[in-house]
């Protein structure tokens, strides 16, 4: 069962601010000291933080295609993203990966001899 979240009222929740001000030995903290603590607070359960270096984005691709990536298991969109990296790195520009794929050299010999 889902746990409910009960909310203050306003007049409760003026209440209990003013006698967290009041108490001199546990002060609430101001903006300043928030943002002195907020890159130290853990996070706590669920999906780790990305990178940041990644974007999502939707894709379209052949179901074949994404078949045979998939039959990879585990990391297989890693794999996708590490195998347009290195068309990447050989060619300089977009229209160079445009040519070689036009001519169906797209891939060097030295990766067609390993399939």
């Amino acid at each position: 069962m889902k746990k409910k979240i009960i909310r203050p009222s306003a007049e409760e929740d003026a209440a209990i601010t003013k006698a967290a001000m009041a108490d001199p030995d546990n002060t609430p903290f101001t903006d300043e000291e928030w943002e002195k603590v907020k890159p130290t607070l853990v996070r706590g359960r669920g999906r780790p933080l990305g990178s940041g270096a990644k974007e999502q984005v939707t894709l379209r691709i052949d179901k074949d295609i994404l078949d045979f990536y998939k039959s990879k298991g585990e990391g297989w969109q890693t794999f996708i993203n590490q195998v347009l990296g290195e068309v990447k790195r050989e060619s300089k520009s977009i229209s160079t990966v445009e040519k070689k794929l036009n001519k169906g050299t797209l891939i060097t010999n030295k990766y067609k001899a390993a399939a």
